[in-house]
């Protein structure tokens, strides 16, 4: 009874120890993601990122385009980090004024009148599909787009960013235009999601909609524009088009641009600014974003297919080695066991030659080396991406993650390929240190400088800037490079790898083999099996790049790697 006792007045204590604890925690968020209470009447930012194309790839800064600009210091950006300064990134202020809580109808943001010049620059990016990237308490501007499911429910999807314009082909009713008609989106309808769980006067961001038009805005009066900025269209401010009390519609007549006159255009900048209260909480307001297609089914069908690969490539090789070593036992045991100086058979014939130190045995350590650290910086960044700590709010960071792993697991690669090395008894150590610690990352370094370089020449915000590629030198040569070296130091100093079986002296000649194993039989047979396994995960992956994409399925692609 003691003994219970005791063990009972363990337990409760444990439990009071544990509610202690609990209550005196202390929740945090992780830096750059942490919410923002807006209270009623509070002024908010909106910012600009870039102009962005699916078709170019080539990020542009938002004010390459005469836009809107007053009050706006050009010559300020937002701190960035690495990861965003490599991805082109180029934060701004914008004339946009919002209020929390105050919905504004027919806004009149500047008036401006372009040339020709001006014009065709509008157009072209009209026709190369860029769109405008606004960003409002550190969420993308999005289009909402709405799909039927089969149980006629609605589902709500995200098209980040919006066009600068739209091209017109056909005439409406069902022929073609000779000239397509570009007209260009002047009028913003923003549309601003709040929760107000925190208080009423409390609200928190969740969520930012636009849809854009185009208006051919008129007025009567002699209106100062100056006088007009930021102010809604009424009295002395006022258009034909639309007012505080009559918005903008579909029906209007929409603004074109003819690249082809060389008169003048005015445009007039307008937007509305609507506020809407929203059931979804500030920590899931990303959701929308991420679920842009019902894609689910096809990662499940993904993991299935690499588990069933890894499976059926298992079998098969077991099946073989049962089989051969099975046969060799049964020979073994016979009666009329092998004699002295008989011919050794089957996979006895080659146990002798196959440890043997390939030709170029230090080139394949360091290759082996290399990819020991790519592995391991994976592993590292898809856990932590799975943990949350990547979270697509902080812009920037998976790249940024992906490169200081990289660098810091250079210790694990230079470990890596020393042991191999001296396994296949080598002696420059250091060298074959220094071409680990050079060739993967020299190689990517010159692909990215030349690309950088064509990027730089077409003016684009990609471009990344000399003083960081000054840094990443500095990361490569000054933590990479000496990290690799340290590694290789304590693998070399280690007792050399011990072959299972002794290796013949004088190597066996290998007879005529068919073409099916030949050496470029066998790298494309060995590559095309284990892409089978990740293709999948491979095209999403590479989708998210080349689109402009969140990718979060992280859960998937580490389930797919094992």
């Amino acid at each position: 009874m003691s003994g219970i006792s005791r063990s009972m007045r363990q337990g409760m204590l444990f439990l009071v120890v544990s509610c202690i604890l609990v209550n005196s925690a202390i929740a945090f968020y992780l830096p750059g993601v942490a919410p923002t209470d807006y209270d009623l009447g509070d002024t908010m930012k909106v910012k600009v990122e870039a102009l962005t194309s699916v078709k170019t790839q080539l990020p542009y800064e938002y004010y390459v385009l005469p836009f809107c600009h007053k009050g706006v210091n050009l010559k300020v950006q937002d701190a960035l980090n690495l990861g965003e300064v490599l991805r082109g990134s180029r934060i701004y202020e914008t004339p946009y004024n919002f209020k929390m809580g105050s919905d504004q109808t027919c806004k009149i943001l500047c008036r401006s009148v372009y040339d020709a010049q001006e014009q065709k620059a509008f157009a072209l990016m009209i026709e190369e599909d860029y769109r405008v990237n606004l960003l409002l308490d550190n969420l993308p501007v999005a289009m909402a787009l709405f799909s039927e499911n089969e149980d006629k429910t609605t589902t709500k999807m995200y098209e980040v960013g919006y066009p600068i314009g739209h091209v017109q082909e056909d005439d409406g009713k069902g022929g073609k235009l000779k000239t397509p008609q570009i007209y260009l989106f002047n009028h913003l309808r923003f549309t601003v999601l709040y929760n107000d769980y925190h208080g009423s006067s409390k609200r928190r961001v969740v969520g930012f909609e636009v849809e854009p038009l185009s208006i051919k805005h008129t007025y009567d009066n002699l209106v100062d524009w100056d006088e007009c900025f930021n102010q809604v269209s009424e009295h002395r401010c006022k258009l034909n088009t639309c007012t505080s009390t009559q918005p903008v519609t579909v029906n209007n007549e929409p603004l074109a641009i003819n690249t082809e006159s060389k008169k003048p255009l005015e445009v007039i900048w307008t937007y509305d600014v609507i506020f809407k209260p929203s059931p979804i909480r500030w920590s899931t307001r990303w959701d929308t974003y991420l679920n842009a297609a019902d894609d689910a089914q096809v990662h499940w069908f993904s993991i299935l297919n690499s588990f069933m690969i890894v499976l059926f490539l298992s079998g098969i090789v077991a099946m073989i080695m049962i089989n051969t070593i099975k046969r060799d036992f049964q020979r073994y045991e016979r009666n009329d066991l092998l004699e002295d100086g008989q011919e050794e058979t089957g996979w006895k014939l080659v146990h002798g030659d196959v440890f043997r130190a390939p030709v170029l045995a230090g080139w394949l350590s360091v290759l082996v080396g290399t990819g020991v650290q790519l592995a391991v910086s994976t592993v590292f960044l898809v856990v932590f991406a799975c943990l949350g700590f990547l979270s697509p709010a902080n812009r920037g960071a998976l790249m940024q993650a992906m490169l200081f792993i990289f660098v810091f697991m250079g210790m694990f690669g230079g470990y890596t390929a020393a042991r191999f090395f001296r396994m296949f008894k080598g002696n420059r150590w250091r060298s074959n240190a220094l071409w680990t610690a050079m060739l993967f990352p020299g190689i990517s370094f010159c692909i990215f400088f030349i690309l950088n370089l064509a990027i730089w020449g077409q003016k684009s915000s990609g471009a990344v800037p000399f003083g960081t590629l000054f840094a990443l030198l500095l990361m490569w040569l000054g933590i990479s490079v000496p990290l690799v070296l340290i590694g290789a130091f304590f693998g070399y100093r280690k007792q050399p790898i011990e072959n299972p079986v002794r290796t013949n002296q004088i190597p066996r000649q290998v007879p005529e083999q068919p073409f099916y194993v030949s050496t470029w039989c066998t790298i494309i047979v060995g590559g095309i099996l284990p892409f089978g396994a990740v293709f999948v995960e491979v095209f999403y992956v590479l989708s998210s790049i080349w689109l402009h994409q969140f990718y979060y399925l992280f859960g998937f692609l580490l389930l797919v790697s094992l």
